[in-house]
């Protein structure tokens, strides 16, 4: 009788405990909080677990002092050549340049002028590109990928550090502890090591029934970079693997964008880099960042965000809705992933409201059952409003592109989704140029052409099962 008094009182302290905390925590916001208090007070045991293993976006307080410390440590972007300070001057009208300064708050990259991009046609063309740069380079590989598959591809990526190592240059290859585990796990990991490829893991997960202890298991390193000489750069949505994806081959083939660049955003997305290599690896790669920076050529201006759960907390959907906000004519977007938060989901109807053409292209079939059916439940204020949905039917569309007025886009990792927003580490370019932006907005028109558009209609024609389903699952996305 006394112990279970005892188990009782233990049981409501606790309880009272977690709940104290959930009103405290800082950075959550009141649908957040309510839904965590609900779920703790309605399924007790299962809420208070839930709550200690995903209830908080902590990576582990030794990580991220290590970070810090990496990242305090590492030098400024350094300044152009004095002769060729004109090439990097960075002409963005006076009605985008408040979008940089968002960015510039984020990561600290300032918009910097002098770049030259081009579009990727697909995906193999895209990892094609990748390895004749890899062969070429003459002084250093940097690679970061969230997922690296053993397939075709992935191998094909293997292969090509492998010839560069061999022939002097310095290769440093990361990739997510989780998502590459398979990469990471097997015989070619070890074989990249020992043919001179320097590897490491970003959040190592270690033992998988400790790492809750520490930090969250599910916080991972979402970015995609490669870095070739320090002069090409490549951002987009793909990850190393091939379109197929033999992991969740049913939802194939998978659709990515990707742009590769030259010119100074090049040393952005190196510094991006190095504060994750330097976490994670035992070396300080700082002199490469002390060069100066060269702009051959002039070029258009861009600029490099890059987000992650010990970055400022909302960065990531404040950029979304500063976009949102801006457009004058038209709004495109494409993104797998799509759960907002209130502000971006209302800045999204306002733009249609005021007149905006807005377009959204989302798979038509998601590989997450979860985000998808949370998705549709934000259909119907958005039809409302004016915006223009397409469900994509060739594949899944994994491209997370945006193009505002035909002048901005932006291009990179970042889905519209509380994972995004609150617990991977992202990369993205925001640049300002009409010609790679029509490019950008060519590719959106061909995911559109092989699109279903999805009308209040056909939203209003839903089962009250479906309709229940979605919302319901829409309703977690705080706890989530």
């Amino acid at each position: 009788m006394y112990a279970t008094f005892l188990c009782v009182i233990v049981h409501i302290v606790i309880e009272i405990a977690l709940i104290v905390r959930v009103m405290t925590r800082p950075h959550r916001d009141p649908a957040s909080r309510i839904a965590w208090v609900a779920v703790i007070l309605a399924v007790p045991i299962v809420g208070m677990v839930a709550y200690i293993l995903l209830g908080e976006t902590n990576i582990g307080r030794r990580r991220i002092a290590h970070m810090k410390e990496v990242l305090s440590g590492m030098p400024a972007i350094t300044d152009a050549n004095p002769g060729e300070e004109q090439n990097r001057q960075p002409q963005v009208p006076q009605r985008f340049r408040h979008l940089f300064r968002v960015g510039l708050s984020i990561s600290g990259f300032d918009v910097i002028g002098g770049n030259s991009a081009k579009l990727m046609d697909d995906s193999n063309t895209t990892i094609d590109s990748m390895i004749a740069d890899i062969d070429a380079a003459s002084d250093h590989v940097h690679l970061l990928f969230y997922i690296w598959l053993p397939d075709n591809n992935g191998m094909k990526m293997v292969a090509a550090l492998k010839r560069a190592a061999a022939r002097g240059v310095t290769c440093r290859a990361m990739a997510d502890d989780l998502g590459s585990r398979t990469m990471i796990r097997s015989p070619y990991w070890k074989e990249m090591r020992e043919a001179g490829v320097h590897i490491a893991r970003a959040l190592p997960i270690g033992n998988p029934l400790l790492r809750p202890l520490h930090g969250r298991i599910d916080l991972r390193n979402h970015r995609k970079i490669l870095v070739i000489d320090g002069r090409i750069t490549y951002c987009g949505s793909q990850n190393c693997a091939d379109p197929e994806f033999l992991v969740k081959a049913k939802y194939a083939p998978w659709v990515d964008t990707v742009v590769r660049f030259e010119g100074p955003i090049v040393r952005q997305n190196q510094h991006l880099f190095a504060g994750d290599w330097m976490s994670y690896a035992d070396e300080n790669i700082d002199p490469l960042l002390e060069s100066p920076i060269d702009a051959p050529r002039p070029g258009f201006p861009a600029q490099v965000i890059g987000t992650g759960p010990t970055v400022r907390y909302s960065a990531m959907p404040e950029m979304f809705e500063s976009l949102f906000h801006t457009a004058r004519e038209e709004l495109i977007i494409s993104t797998p992933y799509f759960v907002p938060n209130e502000s971006m989901q209302s800045a999204l109807c306002a733009a249609a409201w005021r007149g905006v053409q807005t377009t959204i292209i989302f798979p038509a079939r998601n590989d997450s059952w979860i985000v998808g059916g949370a998705s549709r439940s934000y259909y119907a204020e958005l039809l409302k409003a004016g915006v223009q949905i397409h469900e994509y039917v060739g594949g899944l569309l994994h491209t997370k592109s945006l193009t505002l007025d035909g002048e901005i886009t932006l291009i990179g990792s970042a889905n519209m989704d509380r994972r995004s927003f609150d617990l991977n580490y992202e990369n993205n370019i925001l640049l300002y140029d009409r010609d790679l932006t029509g490019a950008v907005r060519r590719r959106q028109q061909e995911y559109i052409a092989k699109s279903t558009s999805v009308t209040i209609d056909v939203v209003e024609s839903w089962s009250l099962t479906r309709r229940l389903w979605n919302n319901t699952l829409a309703m977690l996305g705080p706890v989530l």
